[in-house]
């Protein structure tokens, strides 16, 4: 998934299960900066201090995209998060062990991070980890049937958007590689990149998109994408109720569940924002957030922007620098209230959630991720 759900729909979850603005916010910048946090390292201060965090993503073209432990590290506790086959622990999938490390909607294993991110709710970081848990359940549903690791199994063939106008994407693809690339069997692409839905390309992300494939098993595969994306919504809006009732065996009653009208603008939004560009169709959710088209808000009441890095930033709040890209060389000015920043506080969550992830939950399942 991209910036509009990560960000925006998930702002919208959160205010629908009664959230203030605030916390919403925290919630839902959270969701989307597990796709910005790409540094890593240690940072250094004036007065001797320092701060170890890590890094929640790659760019699809880093080099650590190749390397085996980074895969583990980041693109298995953050974004694909094995299902093993949508089995209980102490269940196991037929076949090898990477079937255990396919993604699954709304898993056993996705329930279990939940729940411990329930168990945080008293922590300082608590809603920053609910929203890089949020984030990590809805890539549950639009990573389904691909894995995080370099293997056959995300191999993709036969690529097909269904109706519509075609991707943009494949077009400059075929520019580029010429007569290399076939359309059809898209064996170029997969060989290129065999990370996650790299093959895929961005079709699983996109809201909006019905389209199917044929997988490494051979088998063709058939995705509708808004109903996909419409059960995320239920989902993570699901947790985020249990989360504020501090309750992860809490039953949603009526007035719990998102009302019909919010839940059909919802569907329509995702439908009518039919931009190839995630940035783009954030843009257009804003604007909805804005122009009152949701039951939380009037007209005007809650605008408001994402600002990743540089000014403005949470980062920038942090550590006062306005730099987009760090020399690894700087050294900042340490303040008592870098403690209890939001950006701090977000990666301090981003480390419990990857420890509790590779060292607690998921050795219940007979899997061993680095």
């Amino acid at each position: 998934m991209q910036i509009d759900f990560h960000h925006a729909v998930t702002y919208v979850a959160a205010r629908l299960a009664k959230y203030s603005v605030a916390e919403a916010k925290i919630i839902s910048y959270c969701a989307q900066y597990v796709d910005d946090a790409v540094n890593s390292g240690t940072i250094k201060f004036r007065n001797k201090a320092m701060y170890s965090r890590i890094s929640s993503a790659h760019k699809m073209l880093d080099y650590r995209n190749f390397k085996e432990l980074a895969n583990h590290f980041t693109w298995v506790p953050f974004h694909f998060l094995p299902g093993n086959a949508g089995k209980k622990a102490g269940d196991h999938p037929a076949g090898s062990f990477v079937n255990k490390l396919v993604c699954h909607p709304d898993s056993y294993v996705a329930s279990d991070m939940v729940n411990s991110c329930i168990a945080c709710h008293d922590r300082e970081y608590g809603l920053h980890r609910l929203g890089i848990t949020m984030h990590v359940l809805a890539d549950t549903f639009a990573h389904q049937k691909f894995a995080g690791i370099n293997h056959e199994i995300n191999e993709v063939e036969k690529l097909k958007r269904l109706g519509g106008k075609p991707s943009s994407l494949l077009k400059k693809l075929a520019d580029y590689f010429g007569d290399l690339f076939d359309k059809i069997a898209n064996k170029v692409v997969s060989n290129a990149f065999p990370l996650g839905h790299g093959a895929a390309l961005t079709c699983p992300d996109q809201p909006y998109l019905q389209w199917e494939y044929k997988n490494g098993a051979g088998e063709k595969v058939k995705r509708d994408n808004t109903k996909i994306f419409m059960d995320a919504v239920k989902s993570i809006h699901k947790a985020m109720v249990c989360y504020r009732m501090k309750d992860s065996d809490y039953t949603l009653k009526n007035k719990d569940e998102i009302p019909e009208d919010d839940f059909e603008q919802i569907k329509k939004n995702f439908i009518s924002f039919n931009d190839e560009e995630g940035e783009h169709r954030h843009e257009k959710w804003l604007a909805s957030i804005a122009n009152g088209e949701f039951s939380f808000a009037k007209k005007d009441e809650e605008v408001f922007v994402y600002i990743p890095k540089g000014m403005g930033s949470w980062k920038h709040q942090a550590l006062d620098t306005k730099r987009e890209v760090e020399t690894k060389h700087e050294r900042y000015r340490f303040t008592p209230d870098f403690l209890d920043s939001d950006w701090k506080l977000f990666h301090d969550a981003l480390q419990v959630h990857r420890i509790d992830i590779i060292r607690n939950i998921l050795p219940k399942y007979g899997i061993c991720a680095a």
